[in-house]
């Protein structure tokens, strides 16, 4: 086999994809969360890649195991961009660094940086014969698995919560994907996606720490390789459920598996004031000089008033795991102003011509309080994982160009 699933748990071995759907996405043991193990462990060749898939140019590094069954709209291999500005920035400062921008509203599918996730799902589903997928989702991970399952030909149910943006709604029903938006907020999303998945006996997304979700994510280590030459010394991104950290540590083991000498750059992930969960439960283990357990002492934020809907996970049930990594990385979690996100976003209009969606304004302005703060030194080479474009976000062009 080209590939076998571990569990985290236990350590037993799942035989592939096929055996993990069929056990409903567990292990025997209970627990949903499995890695996946390849069976020969080399360094990767980079060449000029052909096409902007990267299950394609990747595929000896995916679960895949026929290449006609990828699912693609030429997603995964876009360019990380030099902001020159960031740069100019942190040297007004004495900070002499370089930033990258690794603009996910590049991606072909749906824009955003779920469509890597999006495409690697379809194209195992598909190969494995499932023909009904769900999952709960704020925004975008809705749309791009609407999207790519669509051309997957899978049925696809996607429940959001009551927040959701009309704009997001109608790209799902665009693709022909019914949806189903909830009275509630995203933990009753999620209720009402769980819930019709073991009435109906439907697969249903694994959450953060899905294995396809983690396999395609991981790849950026590689593309960091590929682009820069190197990883980072930082890598920042917004960050509600915390999948991307995850994958990009699990990418960073592979490659040391394969020969590589590559460490983990320090994480400095941000949230927006008006739903910070995983910053306030950060700020509180720091002042008790992180004390036995602290992983584990965190709590669901009330009374939400973010208008950034892909950015409202209130109980952040990956704190967990995601924490212990920002602190082995040695960075720490960032909190900015909602309410200032329009002001950067006129900025970043400014200076590069660009506007990204307001998820990936969060990421934006924490750089600067990163640079502020003392968080990014000389000669860091600093990567801003950006997660979506404005499309679907005209309430924020509209403050942006006021």
């Amino acid at each position: 086999m080209k590939y076998q699933l571990r569990c985290k748990k236990c350590g037993k071995v799942i035989t592939d994809f096929a055996t993990w759907f069929k056990q409903n996405q567990q292990c025997e043991c209970g627990s949903g969360y499995a890695e996946v193990e390849y069976a020969v462990a080399k360094p990767f060749s980079f060449q000029e890649p052909a096409t902007n898939s990267y299950q394609d140019y990747y595929f000896d590094l995916l679960p895949i195991e026929k290449r006609e069954n990828i699912v693609s709209f030429g997603e995964g291999l876009i360019s990380m961009e030099r902001w020159n500005n960031l740069e100019s920035y942190a040297k007004g400062k004495g900070i002499d660094c370089k930033v990258y921008v690794y603009r996910n509203d590049q991606n072909q599918g749906s824009g955003s940086f779920k469509d890597i996730s999006a495409a690697l799902a379809s194209t195992v589903l598909k190969e494995h014969g499932i023909k009904e997928y769900c999952l709960a989702s704020t925004g975008n991970a809705g749309v791009a698995f609407a999207t790519y399952l669509a051309k997957a030909g899978i049925r696809f149910t996607e429940f959001a919560p009551n927040c959701i943006d009309p704009a997001t709604v109608e790209a799902i029903r665009k693709a022909g994907q019914p949806i189903v938006i909830s009275k509630g907020g995203y933990g009753d999303a999620k209720k009402e996606a769980a819930d019709y998945h073991k009435d109906n006996n439907v697969l249903i997304s694994g959450g953060n720490t899905d294995p396809l979700r983690i396999e395609s994510k991981r790849l950026l280590a590689y593309e960091c390789l590929r682009q820069i030459g190197q990883m980072p010394t930082v890598y920042m991104q917004a960050v509600a459920g915390g999948t991307s950290p995850l994958a990009l540590e699990k990418g960073i083991r592979d490659l040391v598996a394969a020969g590589e000498k590559v460490t983990l750059p320090k994480m400095l992930l941000v949230q927006q004031d008006e739903c910070d969960p995983m910053v306030t439960a950060w700020e509180k283990a720091t002042a008790a000089g992180f004390p036995e357990g602290w992983e584990q002492q965190y709590e669901a934020k009330k009374d939400i008033k973010t208008r950034i809907g892909i950015l409202t996970a209130a109980n952040p049930g990956n704190y967990p795991l995601v924490a212990p990594l920002v602190k082995r990385s040695g960075g720490t979690f960032i909190r900015v102003k909602e309410a200032e996100l329009p002001q950067y976003g006129k900025e970043m209009k400014a200076a590069t011509g660009t506007l990204l969606g307001p998820a990936s304004m969060v990421c934006y302005a924490g750089f600067f309080q990163a640079v502020d703060r003392g968080l990014i030194k000389n000669g860091d080479i600093v990567l801003l994982n950006t997660g979506e474009g404005c499309d679907r976000a005209q309430w924020f062009k509209d403050l942006v160009d006021e």
